[in-house]
Formats: structure tokens, C-alpha cells, sequence
């Protein structure tokens, strides 16, 4: 047995912001995967991951129980298959902020939901909310709470446009410019960062008036900029926003960026070589990277491992 392939995804924009209703913009990264296996000798590492997902069709049968009307799976099949050795084999980092367990949703939901809805129909906006919702709900498993985001992503592999909670839908984003010069990057902070403490810092700070305040005029408004201006391809404008949002993030979300990067963050704002911001929760995992001179950011940052994601 081997399932479909599922992709990592990257969120361009909207971290912690689409918690509060900025925009977002969330892009499939097919360089990682993941599929449902099942083999005949299996390793420590296959072990593992068969065990989680024991524990993740426990908790699928207690969401079905509790919300009946919401999703129901072949629960039979499942666990029959659990019993069989079946894993997730997956080259997508954990705790990297690329969507690990979404794609294990997705994965799960293709092939053991019934009555599910297919990537193959007219997905209207109601019909996006509702894979949301069962996704948000699954995902939970691993963070705590969830968007839903993430899994709808490796689910549809397409991008997706979040306009705020209630309003998402596929979107087309400018095609990649061959040999452009400018590009979006992923930069290694060789530690794992974990999702839902990160979350947890952000609801603390949310309690203080001016960090909601500075979450709805700075944060959520440079965000929204980035979002709009790269639908749009306005490549200028783009560049002089992320550089906003780079700096509110330094400024404003410390703890979500490790501490021997706060130096290497300022000196991009400094000298316009790269801008970096988070990349999903933070705390660890990859950090996103822009640069308008590939070649320059390369220089600068010679000492790390950069990934190219997309190019302007």
C-alpha cells in the first residue's frame, strides 16, 4: 500500500495575523511530501510514526462522536490498517513551520473520510469553510488549536488567498521569473520551534492594549500590503513593506525569533541585502527570507542553508 503524496506548504504572510483577521496568503512547497505506507520490515523511525497515528484515530473517533454532523471516517478500515503497520513517510521536517502534520491530515482525510469533499469539484467558499473546519478540528491533535490552514493546503495544492476567518478561496499568484534576481528563500535555524508555546506567547500579549494596538495598525496593515502587492506582482512595493513588517517583527516578537538571530535579522533591515520574517509560529524551525539580489542575500548569509522557494 502507498497513499497519494502530500506537500508541504509555506504561509507567505499572515502569521499570528490571520488569528485576528489579517489577510494571508498560503502557497503549496513541493519540494517536501509525505504519503500513507505501509511496509514489510519496518524501522524504529516507521514504528514511531505508527504509534502516533494509533493515538490520532483514538482522538478522530472521540471528534466523531462529539461533532457527528461535522466529518465521519472509515474508523474500521483505519485501525485495520494501523494493526497492519501503516505509517507516514514524510520528508517534511517537523516543528520547521512547512506544514508537517497538515499534510498528515490531508493524507488521512483523502483516504479514510467518507463522503469527503474532492479536490475534483466546484469548491464554493462554503465547501472550502467546511474542509477548514474538519481540518481545523483533526489538526488540533497535534497543536492544540488549529486554523485548518495548513492541511487544506497540502489537501487542494493550491495556493490559498485568506481574506480573514470566514473568507478564503484558491487563488492565482504571478508566475515565477526564471532567472529574476529577486526571491523568496527559507533560511535553517538548525532548532526545532514549537507551535502551540509560540501561540500561547502571542494570547498572553494580546492581553496588553498596546500590543493589540500595534497588531492592528502596523502588524495587520503591513501584511495585508505584502499580500496585495505580491497578487499583484508590484515587486517595489512589496519590498518596502516587508521591510516594515520585518522590523515590527523584530521589535514585537522576540521570543519567536532565536536569540542569535535577532543580530542577523537587524543587519538585513540595515543593508537591504535580504528581509527576513517568520515562518509559521517561529520559535525555530525555518525562517523566511526576501531579497530583491539573490546573489547578495547569498553572500551575506553564506554561513546558513538556504532553500529557494520562489522566484521574482
Amino acid at each position: 500500500m502507498k497513499g497519494p503524496l502530500f506537500y508541504s506548504k509555506i504561509l507567505l504572510f499572515g502569521e499570528y495575523g490571520i488569528i485576528k483577521d489579517s489577510k494571508g496568503l498560503s502557497i503549496p512547497y513541493n519540494f517536501y511530501n509525505g504519503a500513507l505506507k505501509v511496509d514489510e520490515n519496518p524501522s524504529e523511525e516507521t514504528i514511531k510514526s505508527n504509534r502516533g497515528l494509533k493515538r490520532f484515530a483514538g482522538y478522530l473517533e472521540e471528534l466523531q462522536q462529539k461533532d457527528p454532523n461535522l466529518v465521519k471516517f472509515d474508523l474500521e478500515t483505519l485501525n485495520k490498517d494501523i494493526e497492519r503497520g501503516m505509517y507516514f513517510d514524510s520528508s517534511i521536517p517537523q516543528g520547521y513551520g512547512v506544514g508537517s502534520s497538515g499534510a498528515l491530515v490531508a493524507a488521512i482525510y483523502d483516504e479514510y473520510a467518507e463522503n469527503k469533499i474532492t479536490v475534483l469539484e466546484n469548491l464554493t467558499r462554503d465547501k472550502l469553510l467546511k474542509l477548514k473546519k474538519i481540518f481545523g478540528e483533526m489538526e488540533s491533535f497535534f497543536h492544540g488549536k488549529s486554523s485548518g490552514l495548513d492541511p487544506l493546503n497540502s489537501y487542494l495544492s493550491i495556493p490559498i488567498l485568506i481574506n480573514s476567518q470566514d473568507n478564503i478561496e484558491p487563488t492565482g499568484i504571478p508566475s515565477q521569473t526564471e532567472n529574476g534576481k529577486g526571491a523568496v528563500f527559507l533560511l535553517d535555524s538548525g532548532s526545532i520551534g514549537e507551535t502551540a508555546p509560540m501561540v500561547q506567547i502571542f494570547m498572553e500579549n494580546m492581553k496588553q492594549e498596546p500590543f493589540r494596538k500595534m497588531i492592528k495598525t502596523q502588524f495587520i496593515k503591513h501584511t495585508d500590503a505584502c499580500v496585495d502587492d505580491f497578487l499583484q506582482g508590484d515587486v517595489k512595493s512589496l519590498f518596502g513593506n516587508i521591510k516594515k513588517l520585518s522590523h515590527i517583527v523584530l521589535d514585537n516578537f522576540k521570543p519567536m525569533i532565536p536569540a542569535q538571530f535577532h543580530k542577523l535579522w537587524q543587519r538585513g533591515i540595515d543593508t537591504n541585502d535580504y528581509y527576513l520574517k517568520l515562518c509559521g509560529s517561529g520559535g525555530g524551525g525555518y525562517i523566511l527570507g526576501f531579497t530583491e539580489d539573490i546573489d547578495k542575500a547569498k553572500e551575506a548569509l553564506k554561513d546558513y542553508r538556504l532553500e529557494i522557494v520562489y522566484n521574482f
